[in-house]
């Protein structure tokens, strides 16, 4: 693997156990076996590797959430396998962990990816209930960017809960949940 991409996915990797303040260059450098000069060489310096860094896990969670959206059936079939896709629950969202990074916030170019992925991820959720509306699935009623919301905030709220337990049930119980209203609302 070339040294730039060791350098994206460790940083990734660091980003997701200790967030922004806690991943310094020397253990990025570390974990992807390269040195001060080949890091800089790279990337101006920690902001541009975390950017890349940040900019592939959003991407990568969009391109897992296609999978389960792109699939056939119901749009609460399609939502419910993105919803109970395996997961590293106890380890918190990838993106979700950075909005409790104040460096990441703080910061409009770092902050940037973070808000753009949960953009598209509300887009196209919305985008599957409105589906659901046109094809008779859902009730007129529904409101495609609430439910879109709403089924994000369980998520990532279930990530929290589980996270305080120290357990997955709490997020299992959450989308589950989620679930039963889904198909509650479905005709």
């Amino acid at each position: 693997m070339e040294t730039a991409e060791r350098l994206i996915r460790s940083t990734q990797e660091l980003l997701w156990e200790r967030g922004y303040v806690g991943t310094s260059p020397k253990a990025i450098q570390l974990a992807a076996e390269a040195g001060q000069g080949s890091m800089y060489h790279h990337f101006s310096g920690k902001a541009e590797l975390a950017k890349a860094a940040i900019e592939r896990s959003g991407a990568e969670l969009r391109e897992a959430a296609s999978e389960q959206f792109a699939g056939t059936g119901t749009a609460t079939s399609r939502i419910t396998s993105y919803l109970e896709r395996d997961r590293e629950v106890l380890k918190g969202c990838r993106m979700g962990r950075l909005t409790a990074d104040p460096d990441v916030i703080a910061d409009p170019v770092l902050r940037a990816p973070v808000a753009e992925t949960f953009a598209w991820l509300r887009a196209r959720l919305a985008e599957i209930v409105a589906e659901g509306k046109k094809s008779g699935e859902y009730p007129a009623s529904l409101d495609p960017e609430r439910t879109a919301a709403t089924i994000a905030a369980v998520l990532q709220g279930g990530y929290v809960l589980a996270r305080a337990d120290g357990s997955d049930q709490p997020f299992e119980l959450a989308v589950q949940g989620l679930v039963d209203l889904l198909k509650g609302v479905a005709s």
